[in-house]
């Protein structure tokens, strides 16, 4: 499956952006997906997961509240809908689809295929 994320920009402080990742190749229903966050000098980090069928979610920490993850099997797209966004929310943005979908992964290294990245800038 390839993917293809998009929908980052700049923004102000409080703001909203919705991110979508687009999958061809095969269907996005075989996967669970995920976001992940890459800032300048960090590591990738988890954001947030949904499994193959949208029953279920996961957020980080910093996110939860703020951040809501969806797809649309149909569409074969997932998005990340992203309010009152903050300075530290700047970074590159990455959805990614795992194979192995009994258990909604976290970590990068459990994700079988990665989309490009989109940048998200959030200023002060």
């Amino acid at each position: 499956v390839q993917l293809q994320a998009s929908g980052g920009g700049l923004v102000q402080a409080g703001g909203s952006l919705r991110l979508s990742c687009a999958a061809s190749g095969r269907a996005l229903s075989n996967y669970n997906m995920g976001w992940f966050r890459q800032a300048p000098g960090k590591q990738r980090e988890f954001v947030a997961a949904i499994t193959w069928s949208g029953g279920s979610t996961n957020y980080a920490d910093s996110v939860e509240d703020r951040f809501t993850v969806s797809r649309d099997n149909a569409k074969n797209t997932m998005y990340l809908q992203m309010n009152s966004l903050k300075p530290e929310d700047t970074a590159v943005y990455y959805c990614a689809a795992d194979r192995h979908i009994l258990v909604l992964a976290t970590t990068p290294r459990s994700y079988d295929y990665w989309g490009q990245g989109t940048q998200v800038t959030v200023s002060s």
